[in-house]
């Protein structure tokens, strides 16, 4: 196979690797004109699948969707698979969480979505100043533009002359307890001091000119799945209602079942009170389980009622908004999910997976500083010194190096890079977010070959003396 890549995006200055088959959780990959079988897909591309690869019934889904759909605009034509998507995941959510919703094609797309749809809910009563977005340093909300700017990364740097005005998206600090919580300071102090600052910063930037606060759930590529501190979000939940701002939980990567306790959808049902819920969510990645592009934005009651009672319009339409096929296929995908159980399963499965983690890793002298997350989606913090919690430095780019070495023992996961500061750089980190259909056998796999992986790698560094 040539190595010129014909695709302009990622890496182009040479062929990457390619999934040649896959069945199940596992993959057979191409790689620099070498072909890797049996590779576990521990990862799923970025947190996307839940039905594994070459699910059977994926095939006649589509199938028995293409004779019931045509394309149609949906600023001109609706159609009826995006109204039984929508009826579907507001009744598998805690009653009165959701009124609607708008189906698009990415995660990115969704964010952007949200940020107008928020913008249009405060034109629609009348108060045309609230302009701002608050989200978090050390921050990932998507690609598009407005996700950038209310990102905090060393992407989103990349491109700041053509953001949005940082002033009009201010940023709270990261909530990270292993990296900044204080040593004596109780769980409730530092989540107290959390929404301390941003009550402060709501105040600073004027709440009459808020729109919304925007935070991620359980961050994924960002930080790598820390799970807020308890009351952190019921506190956000309450400031956003103290000064009359919306509250927009971001769960592209966490949500859609791949960290529910409750055999559902939502992963904010692990952390919110009860009644607690947001005004905006966003969606995507295991909706359609890789099979067809698809994410959303669900609208809380009160945002839908404004609309009601307002312009009863949502400003603007893309073209493949709500597509009816995707949305119908998407539909199929989550009823076979919940009617064999496997969000149940990833939660459970998931849970053991992090705990085998940490009763191998913590506490141990190796480059493993942290084990985080829950349910199905959690990460192994790499760190030089685990007492002083020190990063490798940045130029040694462990957490991809980490990625490269894990595949050499037969599991992809995905590393990173930027969980200490996304603008440096600084701070190395591997996610793991396997398909909901793994096993105990499963599980087991990944953390052997993880453990040889991770030992390989600590080898290496102990040769090249960054390490001891």
């Amino acid at each position: 196979m040539s190595d010129t890549s014909y695709v302009f995006q990622s890496i182009v200055a040479k062929k990457p690797a390619h999934v040649i088959a896959g069945k199940g959780c596992r993959i057979t990959v191409q790689k620099d004109g070498k072909v890797y079988e049996d590779i576990i897909d521990a990862v799923t591309g970025a947190a996307v699948g839940a039905l594994g690869w070459g699910d059977e019934d994926v095939g006649k889904f589509m199938a028995e969707v293409l004779p019931t759909t045509t394309y149609t605009f949906p600023a001109i034509i609706g159609n009826q698979h995006s109204e039984n998507l929508a009826k579907f995941y507001i009744e598998h959510s805690p009653k009165g969480a959701f009124a609607s919703a708008l189906w698009c094609c990415s995660g990115s797309e969704a964010n952007e979505n949200a940020m107008k749809i928020a913008k249009q809910y405060w034109n629609e009563k009348g108060n045309f100043k609230k302009n701002k977005f608050i989200s978090r340093d050390t921050s990932y909300h998507g690609f598009s533009l407005g996700a950038l700017s209310i990102s905090e990364n060393a992407r989103a740097d990349e491109f700041q002359g053509i953001l949005i005005d940082q002033e009009m998206c201010p940023k709270m600090p990261v909530c990270f307890p292993y990296r900044y919580q204080k040593d004596g300071q109780s769980e409730e102090e530092y989540t107290q001091e959390l929404l301390d600052a941003a009550e402060k910063l709501i105040i600073e930037s004027d709440p009459e000119t808020v729109a919304s606060i925007i935070v991620e759930t359980l961050p994924g590529s960002s930080l790598g799945t820390v799970p807020p501190p308890k009351g952190y979000l019921p506190g956000l939940r309450r400031l956003c209602d103290k000064y009359d701002i919306l509250f927009h939980l971001d769960e592209v990567m966490c949500g859609t079942g791949r960290s529910n306790p409750n055999g559902g959808l939502n992963c904010w049902e692990n952390f919110l009170e009860p009644g607690q819920f947001p005004d905006i969510q966003t969606v995507g990645k295991t909706l359609g389980s890789g099979y067809v592009t698809i994410a959303g934005v669900l609208v809380g009651p009160k945002v839908k009622a404004a609309y009601d009672s307002g312009s009863g319009m949502v400003i603007g339409s893309h073209t493949y908004s709500s597509h009816g096929f995707n949305c119908g296929v998407s539909l199929k995908i989550q009823e076979k999910i919940m009617s064999l159980g496997l969000t149940k399963n990833i939660f459970e499965m998931g849970n053991l997976m992090g705990q085998k983690l940490k009763d191998t890793y913590l506490g141990k002298h190796n480059i493993i500083g942290d084990v985080r997350g829950i349910g199905g989606f959690w990460t192994c913090e790499i760190v030089k010194n685990k007492e002083t919690k020190q990063w490798f430095d940045k130029n040694l780019d462990v957490g991809h190096r980490a990625q490269e070495v894990l595949f050499e023992a037969g599991i992809n996961i995905n590393g990173m890079q930027g969980c200490v500061s996304n603008k440096t750089g600084e701070g190395d980190f591997v996610f793991i977010a396997p398909s909901f259909i793994i096993t105990a056998e499963d599980v087991d796999e990944i953390l052997s070959r993880f453990i040889k992986g991770i030992s390989e790698l600590e080898k290496q560094l102990i040769t090249e003396g960054e390490w001891k």
